[in-house]
């Protein structure tokens, strides 16, 4: 199964260009309030971490993923990276960029969330119901954690400059 969902939006930075490329820059910082995301880290391997995904009745199921960073002139993109041997693992990518508009540069976020489940079969009732349950909670999680995103960057966000 394969579930996606996507968030594009933009948030004024409450600094100078630097320090928006800076922050851009580091998707741990900017990530890191984003209530659905475990064990973010970002290191010269790129950016790794856990979407948890929350099945009534099972507890939580964590979907690793790992994402590239490649700097750009004006921010930085996710680029997403197949993970291998797992059952069930999500792709992130994302585009942020820092635009001059005025005496607070805007951030500008795009973000795409790739779901990648296997279950096993579903044979009879039991199975089917089951399937369907993994499928919209993990549909549920992704939509959830698009829309969450800006708020969350947004919490992320230095105070405003003294």
């Amino acid at each position: 199964m394969i579930f996606d969902a996507e968030q594009t939006f933009t948030l004024t930075f409450p600094g100078d260009r630097d320090a928006a490329l800076a922050f851009v820059r580091d998707p741990a910082r900017a990530l890191g309030r984003l209530r659905f995301l475990r064990d973010l880290r970002a290191g010269e391997d790129g950016v790794r971490g856990e979407l948890v995904v929350p099945l009534p009745g099972l507890g939580d199921a964590d979907l690793p993923f790992h994402s590239l960073l490649n700097l750009t002139p004006d921010g930085a993109d996710l680029i997403p990276q197949a993970l291998s041997g797992e059952r069930a693992w999500v792709e992130v990518a994302g585009q942020a960029r820092v635009q001059d508009a005025g005496p607070q540069p805007e951030l500008h976020f795009a973000f795409q969330f790739r779901a990648h489940l296997a279950t096993p079969d579903a044979q009879g009732w039991g199975g089917a119901a089951f399937e369907k349950m993994i499928r919209a909670a993990a549909s549920r999680t992704l939509d959830r954690v698009a829309r969450e995103l800006p708020g969350s960057i947004q919490a992320a966000l230095p105070g405003p400059p003294a």
